[in-house]
């Protein structure tokens, strides 16, 4: 009987024992002191992470993506053998056409040069490409398009166009800036018929030269290219469906540079033709009370706008321009166009450029700064331009020594 009651009374121990260290050891998890601080696991942070580096790793990958979705190829050369191959030179000045030979370089392009109170073309380099069917004006379209907005009231200099929430702009940044939306909605303001009279007007879709052996008519479109090329928007903002040539944009210059007679342009063929040179105005455009309005845009476009390459090279002189830059089927076009406001004269310069991505407007600009700075040192806005005498029997016919 007693083994038997030292056995149940031993078995009754070890069972309360075994209950008291089990509850022992779920009171002391439970009267663990809790931390201040959010309980986070290894196994959180490490999905935090993950989240992290995915995320990065997707806008690493958008980012790329979106930098490669659209890559324009270009079939033209931005560069080019001897292009004054074939210029006929006799009737320039020797001073502004070396000037503008070695500012242009090797890139294939064409300069034209004008005195803008006469019409009188002083140079023309690479003469065939400056004198076909041109090319589209890019934003050197804008000059034509702020003087019809200013000719219909429509805007000041300082008329503030909204062109979101918060951006508002006026005519002086849009021109020096080559903003886009800003003439997209002027264009539209104005529609495509007033447009299209006033850039008529200023010479545009007719021949710019008088008498000018090989000139091409550029074109201008009888109605608004279709909404999906961008509507009447993009004919003001990049010259979409319009065709330009250097001499038309150089008499449109000169009109602006002289107080608003538009030249027909000429191209003397030798001294004689120098000599007895007469001015032939095409017609007068009532744009003299305007050309203030664009100037500070023109003037800033130089000095912080699309065109300040030009400065690299030039400073001497106050210089007015309008960049463009464009592409079209493969090529790309750089225009400068712009003119000296110089107490003694003015000269009014055009730079076209094609080719593939080295041709753009700052670089048009910065040829534009080199022909200027040749010209400067060659005391031509001092002495203005050569007035050359004519040949007599003796004298060859042939072109003058640069």
């Amino acid at each position: 009987m007693k083994p038997l009651l030292h056995t149940a009374l031993g078995l009754g121990v070890a069972f309360f024992l075994t209950v008291f260290a089990f509850a022992a050891t779920v009171n002391t998890k439970v009267l663990r002191p809790k931390s201040k601080g959010p309980s986070v696991s290894e196994n959180q942070h490490a999905r935090r992470r993950m989240n992290r580096l995915a995320r990065s790793r997707g806008r690493r990958h958008y980012a790329g993506r979106r930098r490669h979705r659209y890559y324009e190829r270009f079939y033209t050369s931005s560069f080019a053998g001897d292009i004054t191959d074939g210029d006929e030179t006799a009737g320039e000045d020797p001073v502004v056409r070396a000037a503008a030979v070695d500012a242009l370089g090797t890139m294939n392009g064409a300069v034209v040069a004008v005195e803008p109170t006469s019409g009188r073309i002083l140079a023309m380099v690479n003469q065939k490409l400056a004198l076909s069917s041109g090319a589209q004006p890019c934003s050197t379209i804008k000059l034509s398009v702020a003087l019809a907005a200013l000719s219909e009231n429509l805007i000041t200099k300082d008329t503030e166009i909204a062109l979101g929430r918060r951006s508002h702009l006026n005519l002086t940044t849009a021109l020096a800036r080559s903003n886009n939306a800003y003439f997209e909605a002027v264009g539209r303001k104005l529609g495509f018929d007033k447009v299209s009279y006033y850039a008529h007007q200023y010479g545009l879709g007719e021949l710019a030269g008088y008498n000018i052996p090989g000139e091409h008519l550029g074109t201008y479109p009888d109605e608004e290219i279709p909404a999906k090329l961008g509507g009447v928007g993009k004919m003001c903002s990049f010259g979409e469906g319009i065709s330009m040539t250097p001499l038309q944009l150089g008499a449109l210059l000169s009109a602006i540079a002289n107080g608003g007679t538009l030249y027909y342009l000429q191209h003397p063929a030798g001294p004689d033709e120098v000599a007895s040179f007469q001015p032939r105005a095409k017609r007068h455009l009532d744009i003299a009370s305007l050309i203030p309005e664009i100037s500070d845009g023109m003037a800033g476009a130089v000095e912080y706008g699309t065109a300040r390459s030009l400065r690299l090279n030039f400073n001497e002189e106050s210089i007015l321009g309008k960049t463009g830059t464009c592409s079209n089927s493969g090529t790309r076009y750089g225009w400068f166009a712009s003119y000296a406001n110089t107490s003694v004269g003015r000269i009014v310069t055009v730079v076209f450029l094609q080719g593939g991505r080295p041709t753009y407007g700052p670089k048009a600009a910065e040829i534009a700064g080199r022909m200027y700075r040749n010209l400067y040192d060659h005391s031509f806005f001092a002495n203005g331009p050569t007035l050359l005498p004519a040949r007599t029997a003796e004298q060859p016919a042939a072109g003058i020594t640069q």
